[in-house]
């Protein structure tokens, strides 16, 4: 009887996995799904505090001045500004479809969006100001705590609660229904025979080998300079700085490329601007292949096809300030 039952179960995982590889498709990247937000009110508190300026020192940078979402959720500068004109050391990645991400940052030191959300606020090169003062800005404007006792069942705000929302907001800011997640789907029409060629080469060189998954990216670590080493004035170390270890000097989290074309200039120094350059040294330093003209734009306009629905987002009104709030303070 006990062979007989193994034999059984032995056939049910047969048909499972095989039931499963006739329904899921034998691509390495995988389409976006749109993402229905399990509390509304939390994600529009999240929304209202990821506009709201006021969590910075100056009262004038907030998370979509460096994440933006009219440009792709990004700011197509290589490097953001930050608080008294400070110019950050990396290029701001995009804040769409991170919630896929392995990690957050360039260097994945914040292991979720609720930790890296807290980062920014108390960054003195970014928005300059203190969890305890950003707390205590929302803490005065009683429309605030309103929202925080309908969405956690009492007024009190704390950063905990703060990052919790504004995570929650992120996670919705996916980009479904690009061109290529439709040929995915089967559209065999959503793609011209130029970009099927430039998917082709994309998988066939190696490039999938790290850009896959419905990212496209960003679910690994890898050298950035594998066969020859890539030239920046960037001090910038990658996970070296984070782990201490000198073999991951110049390991970053690989970037997402949905939305490629909308989130230039590329690279952690933001130093390329176009997407040809940037294939053109991807596939030197990490391939050790010298695309020529027709490859790279073969594979650029495939990439042109990860571009998805950017977020519908109604600007929401944000509640005023008082006598009570904490005033900003100028640069």
């Amino acid at each position: 009887m006990k062979l007989r039952t193994l034999v059984i179960s032995l056939l049910s995982i047969g048909a499972l996995v095989t039931s499963f590889n006739a329904s899921a498709t034998n691509e390495p990247i995988q389409p976006i799904q749109a993402v229905t937000p399990k509390n509304p009110d939390l994600v529009e508190l999240g929304k209202m505090l990821f506009f709201d300026p006021r969590l910075s020192k100056s009262g004038w940078i907030s998370c979509n001045s460096c994440h933006n979402l009219s440009m792709g959720g990004t700011d197509n500068i290589p490097s953001s500004i930050g608080h008294a004109w400070q110019q950050g050391p990396i290029n701001a990645p995009t804040v769409l479809n991170s919630s896929m991400n392995l990690a957050q940052f360039w260097d994945g030191r914040a292991k979720d969006l609720k930790e890296q959300a807290g980062g920014p606020i108390a960054n003195p090169g970014e928005m300059a100001s203190t969890h305890e003062l950003a707390v205590s800005v929302l803490n005065s404007i009683p429309q605030y705590r309103a929202k925080f006792e309908k969405v956690f069942g009492s007024d009190k705000v704390d950063i905990d609660r703060v990052t919790t929302a504004i995570a929650a907001f992120e996670e919705t800011l996916v980009t479904p229904g690009s061109r290529f997640d439709k040929w995915l789907e089967g559209d065999k029409n959503a793609l011209n025979k130029q970009e099927l060629e430039g998917y082709k080469l994309f998988k066939s060189s190696g490039c999938t080998g790290c850009h896959n998954g419905p990212a496209v990216g960003g679910a690994l670590y890898q050298k950035f300079g594998v066969h020859h080493p890539y030239k920046t004035d960037s001090k910038i170390e990658g996970r070296k700085s984070v782990t201490g270890k000198d073999t991951d000097l110049n390991v970053f989290k690989v970037p997402t490329l949905r939305n490629i074309e909308l989130t230039y200039p590329y690279f952690h120094d933001g130093a390329v601007w176009t997407l040809e350059e940037a294939v053109t040294i991807m596939g030197k330093l990490q391939l050790d292949r010298d695309f020529n003209k027709k490859e790279v734009d073969s594979i650029v306009a495939f990439m042109k096809t990860l571009t998805g629905k950017q977020p519908d987002i109604k600007l929401p009104i944000l509640p005023p300030s008082n006598n009570d709030t904490p005033r900003p303070q100028p640069f």
